[in-house]
C-alpha cells in the first residue's frame, strides 16, 4: 500500500464503478463524486466541486476513524474493488471496501446503480462515525430522509435508500460507536437487499472480484508495464455505459484545465472521436465485446437523421446533449469555477467524426476481432460517413479541440476524412467489394493531394494546424499510426521537429499554444505526449521514446490514474478526470514499445 501523503495532487482519487454509475474516492476514503442513476446524472456526492470554503453539510459519503493519523489506499489487483485502510494514534486499525457490483446473473451482466461500502476492524478497537450526505439537483438541496429500521431513504426525484446493519440513528446524526462487526453499507437505487445485508454484500463482492480477475485473463497485456495496461483498461471498461455501450470522455464536469482558467467542460457524454480511442486500445488488448456494442450504438445515432450525419457530442443513451449551463450551488473544483452541465460542442462542426466513426469499425473487417466480423450490410452503413467525408474535407470546422467562435479548414479534421475513405477502401477489399475498394480509393487519394497541397508549409518545413496557415497542432503526430505517411517520411519527420520546438515543454507536449477564446493554454494535454512518444516509436528513436514513456507514467497519480492536463512544471495533474484519452495513450504506448 502507498501512504495518503506520499503524494500531493489534490486529484489523487481513485475511481469505483461498474458500467452504470462511477465514483471517485479520495485518499481517506470519502467518496466526493458520484452520479445517479448513471454517468450524467445529478452528482449525488458532488464535494469535489463544492470548493475548499464550503459552508454547511458537504455532499460525501464519509467513513471516519476517531482520531484518525494517516491512511494507506490500494486497489485489489486486476479489479476496481479499492481498499483503504485507516489508522489511529492509539494503533487501532480499519479497512474500507468500496465496490460497485458487476457480474454475470441469469445470463446478464449484473450492473447496478448500486455502491457497496463494508467496514471492518483490523486492530484494536476502534470507534467510527458515517456521514452520508445525498445531495440533489446539483448540490442545490439535501435530501429529506426517512429511517426505516435497516433502511435510510433519501427522497428526491430520483430516490435513493441505504441498507445497512449499522445503527441507522448514528449515521443520521453523524454520531460515533465502536466498530465491533463488520459494517456493511449498500446505497443506490430504491430497491430492496434480499437476505442478510452483509451476507449478500460479501456474495456480490466475490462475484465482481471474479468477474474482473477472468476478464483481465482475456486480455493480452505486454509484459513491460503489465500492471499500468491493466488498470488502463479497467479504467477504460469502467467509462463505458453498460446499459447502450456508449462511452463517455471522463467521470466529472469541471475540473479547470488549468488554476482559475475558465477552461471548466461537462466530460460525461460520448464523443465519437474519444470513443474510438478507447475502442481501438481494448481491441488490441484481446477486448471482444466494446467495440461490437459501441459501433452499434454510433450506428443507431446515426440512423437518427436521414443522411446518417452525426453530432460532435451525445447523451449516453444516444439523445442529445443538454444545452449548456452554469450551475450555481456549486462553487467548483477547489472554488474555481464555474461548474457547466451540457456542452456547447454539441452545437458545433467537427469533421474529423467521420474518420473516426469509420475507423471504430477497423477490428470488425480486420481480423482483429475474429468473433464480430461485419458483413456488407455493416459496410453499407458505414459508407455513408464515408460520403460525408468527402463532402466536408475542405470546409471549415471547429475542429477536434473544439475552437469556440473559430472555425477554418482544419488539418486534422481533413486527414481523418482521407482515413475515412481508406478504410472504406481497405474494408471493401476484405469483403471482396472491388469495385467500391477503387471508388473510396479514388476518394481517399483526392483528398490526399489537398492536403499535401494546402497544408504543407514549406517555409517551416512542417504540416500545419489548418490548411494555407503557419501554426501548428500535436494532432498531427498521428499521420503515421493513420496510414497517411511513414514515420521516416521528411515531412514527418519536418513535423515532429516544429512540434518538438514550438509545442514541447520540457517532458511534455501541448496541443497548440496559439491564442484562442480563452487566451493561451497554460497546461500540456497529457494524450499529446503519449502521441509524441508513438511518433517517436514511428520514427526509429524507440530510446526516447521509452524514457520518456517511463517519465510521464511516474506522474500518474497513486492508483495509476490520469487527468486530462498536466503542470509540466509542478507535475499537478488538472482537468476531468478520469480521462479516457490519457489512460487509451498508456495502453497504446506500451504496446509499441514493449515485449509482448
Amino acid at each position: 500500500m502507498i501512504s495518503a501523503d506520499s503524494r500531493t495532487s489534490s486529484l489523487d482519487l481513485a475511481l469505483v464503478g461498474n458500467g452504470a454509475i462511477g465514483a471517485l474516492i479520495d485518499a481517506k476514503g470519502d467518496i466526493v463524486w458520484c452520479c445517479f442513476p448513471r454517468f450524467d446524472g445529478d452528482p449525488v456526492f458532488c464535494s469535489l466541486l463544492q470548493g475548499d470554503a464550503h459552508v454547511g453539510k458537504r455532499a460525501t459519503f464519509a467513513v471516519e476513524l476517531q482520531g484518525l493519523v494517516r491512511t494507506e489506499q490500494e486497489y485489489v489487483a486486476d479489479t476496481p474493488i479499492l481498499l483503504t485502510r485507516c489508522h489511529d494514534a492509539s494503533g487501532a486499525v480499519i479497512e474500507i471496501t468500496d465496490f460497485a457490483p458487476r457480474f454475470e446473473n441469469d445470463g446478464k451482466l449484473f450492473c447496478p446503480a448500486m455502491l457497496v461500502r463494508q467496514v471492518r476492524a483490523v486492530a484494536g478497537k476502534p470507534t467510527i462515525s458515517i456521514r452520508l450526505n445525498p445531495a440533489e439537483r446539483y448540490g442545490c438541496r439535501a435530501r429529506e430522509h426517512v429511517l426505516g429500521g435497516t433502511e435510510i431513504t433519501y427522497g428526491g426525484e430520483i430516490p435513493l435508500k441505504l441498507t445497512t446493519n449499522a445503527p441507522t440513528v448514528s449515521i443520521v446524526e453523524g454520531a460515533p460507536f465502536q466498530l465491533k462487526e463488520t459494517v456493511t453499507l449498500i446505497f443506490g437505487a430504491n430497491q430492496p437487499v434480499e437476505g442478510d445485508v452483509t451476507s449478500t454484500a460479501t456474495r456480490m463482492h466475490h462475484q465482481t472480484l471474479e468477474h474482473w480477475r477472468i476478464w483481465v485473463r482475456s486480455l493480452k497485456a505486454p509484459a513491460e508495464w503489465r500492471d499500468a495496461v491493466v488498470r488502463a483498461a479497467i479504467t477504460l471498461q469502467l467509462n463505458v455505459f453498460e446499459e447502450t455501450g456508449a462511452i463517455i470522455a471522463a467521470m466529472t464536469t469541471s475540473i479547470p484545465e488549468a488554476p482559475n482558467s475558465g477552461r471548466t467542460w461537462d466530460y460525461r457524454y460520448c464523443w465519437p472521436r474519444d470513443a474510438w480511442f478507447v475502442v481501438d486500445a481494448l481491441s488490441r488488448l484481446g477486448d471482444l465485446r466494446t467495440t461490437p456494442r459501441y459501433l452499434r450504438f454510433l450506428l443507431g445515432v446515426a440512423d437518427q437523421s436521414d443522411d446518417s450525419r452525426l453530432r460532435p457530442i451525445y447523451s449516453i443513451d444516444g439523445a442529445p446533449v443538454p444545452e449548456e449551463r452554469t450551475e450555481e450551488c456549486l462553487s467548483g473544483y477547489r472554488g474555481m469555477g464555474p461548474v457547466r452541465v451540457g456542452n456547447g460542442a454539441r452545437d458545433q462542426l467537427q469533421h474529423d467524426i467521420y474518420g473516426e466513426a469509420v475507423l471504430t469499425a477497423e477490428p470488425m473487417f480486420l481480423s482483429r476481432i475474429s468473433g464480430a466480423r461485419a458483413d456488407e450490410k455493416v459496410f453499407q452503413r458505414l459508407e455513408k460517413f464515408g460520403e460525408h467525408a468527402v463532402r466536408l474535407f475542405e470546409v471549415p470546422d471547429a475542429g477536434l479541440w473544439e475552437l469556440r467562435g473559430i472555425e477554418r479548414v482544419h488539418t486534422f479534421s481533413s486527414l481523418m476524412c482521407w482515413a475515412a475513405c481508406d478504410r472504406l477502401s481497405r474494408y471493401a477489399d476484405s469483403i471482396e467489394l472491388g469495385s467500391r475498394a477503387e471508388h473510396w480509393r479514388a476518394r481517399a487519394s483526392r483528398i490526399r493531394e489537398a492536403i499535401e497541397r494546402r497544408s504543407w508549409n514549406e517555409s517551416i518545413g512542417a504540416y500545419t494546424a489548418a490548411m494555407e496557415g503557419d501554426t501548428l497542432d500535436a494532432s498531427l503526430l498521428l499521420m503515421p499510426q493513420l496510414g497517411f505517411l511513414k514515420g521516416d517520411d521528411p515531412r514527418f519527420v519536418g513535423t515532429v521537429a516544429a512540434i518538438e520546438r514550438d509545442l514541447r515543454h520540457g517532458d511534455f507536449v501541448y496541443r497548440y499554444v496559439e491564442r484562442d477564446h480563452l487566451g493561451h493554454p497554460e497546461n500540456a494535454f497529457l494524450v499529446c505526449t503519449f502521441w509524441y512518444i508513438a511518433a517517436l516509436s514511428e520514427m526509429g528513436r524507440r530510446n526516447e521514446a521509452k524514457e520518456l514513456f517511463e517519465k510521464v507514467l511516474l506522474t500518474r497519480n497513486r492508483h495509476g490514474l490520469l487527468a486530462e492536463d498536466l503542470d509540466p512544471h509542478t507535475r499537478e495533474q488538472w482537468g476531468n478526470f478520469v480521462q479516457t484519452y490519457g489512460m487509451a495513450g498508456i495502453i497504446d504506448c506500451a504496446l509499441r514499445l514493449g515485449e509482448t
